[in-house]
């Protein structure tokens, strides 16, 4: 159960620059991106399997240009979102937790130690 042949999770707990790193080096991928409905709950249940935390995923949210922007680090379309309620924040740049509890997101700070899940 809760296999994705596009994803892995790992239970492993890194701040962001290193699974970063990790996905591309180990499978050619990068952390994430999610553009349905139907693929956020397949890897809400993958992440499942691996970790109670919410682990990350390729969101980041900064500040360009003045205007406080998300964006996924695979420069796909953001065309799919699923932030909790006062997500994400606009104080800082910030990376993105998805919930394995109730499969939202969160802004989190990117040097905070969590699982991750990577895509190839």
């Amino acid at each position: 159960a809760g296999r994705c042949p596009w994803a892995q999770a790992s239970a492993r707990c890194q701040p962001v620059p290193v699974p970063q790193q990790y996905c591309q080096v180990v499978y050619g991928g990068q952390l994430a991106s999610v553009h349905s409905a139907a693929r956020n709950q397949e890897l809400q249940k993958l992440a499942r399997t691996h970790t109670v935390l919410a682990p990350w995923i390729g969101a980041v949210t900064s500040r360009r240009a003045g205007q406080w922007q998300s964006r996924w680090e695979d420069s796909t379309p953001w065309n799919y979102a699923n932030w909790a309620p006062v997500h994400p924040n606009h104080i800082v740049t910030t990376c993105t937790t998805l919930s394995t509890r109730d499969g939202l997101w969160r802004s989190r700070f990117c040097f905070q130690l969590r699982p991750f899940i990577c895509q190839y």
